[in-house]
């Protein structure tokens, strides 16, 4: 495995979440043998892991100059985990950028750390059946072995999975870039590593892989066909259909587990969450100043505050349910959607609650508390707060887009349903479907069906490791034809 961030050594965001999770699946399945490649960055090392230094180092080549690599090893569980090091491109204050924007030479930073990955296995003798790569950051790893590499015997059995976890961020650069990564100019045509004159670590991660994922199923539609989705991209991507998956992301459900969750008043299960709900939505009421009500709606938000979450439609509708529905909101993000939101729960501190920034233990609190949790965004590539909301038993309230449709169902029929969805994120969706959840809660019989089928669903990072190790499985296969 190869990424520019895997939790707990580096993390901005679900990227992270998702390759550290991700390796230590892999690790558990039966045969298997998991090395992950990082850069090493300014803040890793110390703490609970120890830092062996890998005796030696290597040369990687940079435009017309070449770079010195050395490595330091630290065993993660089952996990071999293997930092880059080159203290000239990583020892910096953050992982892609400063106070004032991304690093100018992101460019030459990931060049040098996706060809150290390609040297750094043969520095190990460690030879790959299968490489895992994830957005424009590892681009270039499939770029480099169907073309530089292509020749080399160490990786002539080796294939490469490369993951969309988020196609907005896709690594553009200047036609320049080509050469400081040691490509001809025979691979600068539409069909390779060309893009509107540039070159896109993301499209090379794309054209060149044998088999790409993205993190659920609806997206990966969404991403070839629809080009808000796809950003530019969606041809490319229409062209490699047959070789493009969607696999949702996991959660960790030992972290967000109702059962044995020390932040919350009380613990509960499929079995007693009735119980447990009510003692958990009493405190947080009691705890945010809302009035004191078993039969009020609550309606949680654990969110970035941002367009693409659809709470500013949130924001909009919100005041003509002050008198049925409880809200309590956390997020951080946009200035001018959290000075409203401070706003109204300034003028209604009854009926909403807000605090800006993230705080861990209260969050974990609004999904135990509450009885619907909104999510109403206008895209998702997969989402995770709908999968630790479901756990909670906080039926989402939900857009049908991305992985959010992957997981979200919602019919006439509360039998069949874990949730409520609708199909567009505006106003009158949202009234409409607020108006019926309000409705239904009084029905305790039917919510509390919805509620089990919720909590019931299985959303583990085992049942997605299965199917990204059948797509190495087939990936493999192919190499050896």
């Amino acid at each position: 495995m190869a990424a520019s961030e895997a939790f707990p050594f580096c993390k901005t965001g679900g990227l992270g979440d998702a390759v550290g999770a991700l390796a230590q699946v892999f690790s558990r399945a039966e045969g298997s043998e998991v090395v992950l490649f990082l850069p090493r960055y300014r803040n890793i090392g110390g703490g609970a892991f120890s830092l062996k230094a890998v005796g030696g180092s290597f040369l990687i080549p940079v435009g017309d100059r070449l770079e010195t690599a050395a490595m330091h090893h630290v065993q993660w569980g089952k996990v071999s985990v293997y930092f880059i090091e080159n203290s000239k491109y990583f020892d910096r204050p953050g992982i892609y950028r400063a106070n004032f924007g991304d690093y100018e030479d992101n460019d030459e930073r990931f060049i040098f750390f996706s060809r150290a990955v390609l040297e750094g296995a043969k520095f190990i003798g460690f030879k790959p059946d299968v490489i895992h790569t994830h957005d424009w950051q590892t681009g270039l790893v499939s770029a480099y072995l169907k073309t530089l590499y292509k020749i080399d015997s160490f990786f002539s059995k080796t294939a490469v999975v490369f993951t969309i976890n988020n196609i907005a961020y896709q690594g553009m650069f200047p036609r320049e870039t080509l050469l400081k990564a040691g490509f001809s100019w025979l691979d600068f045509t539409p069909d390779k590593l060309e893009f509107y004159s540039g070159v896109n670590y993301m499209k090379a991660g794309i054209v060149f892989s044998d088999i790409i994922t993205t993190v659920s199923p609806t997206y990966a539609g969404e991403l070839q066909f629809k080009p808000e989705f796809g950003k530019g991209l969606e041809g490319v991507l229409r062209s490699r259909n047959q070789d493009i998956f969607g696999i949702l992301n996991g959660m960790d459900d030992e972290i967000w587990d109702p059962a044995g969750d020390s932040f919350i008043e009380r613990g509960y299960d499929q079995n007693s969450f009735a119980k447990g709900k009510a003692a958990c939505k009493q405190a947080l009421q009691h705890e945010c100043g809302l009035q004191e009500s078993k039969d009020t709606l609550l309606a949680g938000v654990v969110s970035r505050l941002d367009r693409q979450k659809g709470l500013d439609v949130l924001y909009n509708v919100l005041p003509e349910f002050t008198d049925k529905i409880q809200f309590a909101v956390l997020g951080a993000g946009d200035p001018g959607l959290s000075e409203a939101y401070a706003n109204m729960a300034h003028a209604r501190p009854k009926e909403v609650f807000f605090r800006t920034g993230f705080h861990e233990s209260l969050a974990h609190r609004i999904y135990a508390a509450s009885d619907i949790f909104l999510m109403p965004s206008r895209f998702e590539p997969c989402g995770l707060s709908q999968m630790i909301a479901m756990r909670y038993g906080a039926l989402p309230v939900v857009t049908r887009t991305g992985g959010l449709k992957d997981t979200v169902s919602y019919t006439d029929e509360p039998k069949e349903s874990n949730g409520f969805a609708i199909d567009f994120a505006d106003e009158a969706a949202l009234k409409s479907i607020l108006g019926h959840a309000v409705s239904l809660y009084a029905w305790k019989e039917n919510w509390n069906t919805m509620v089990r089928n919720a909590m019931k669903c299985d959303f583990s990072w085992t049942r997605s490791s299965q199917e990204y190790l059948k797509l190495f499985n087939i990936a493999h296969q192919k190499k050896q034809l």
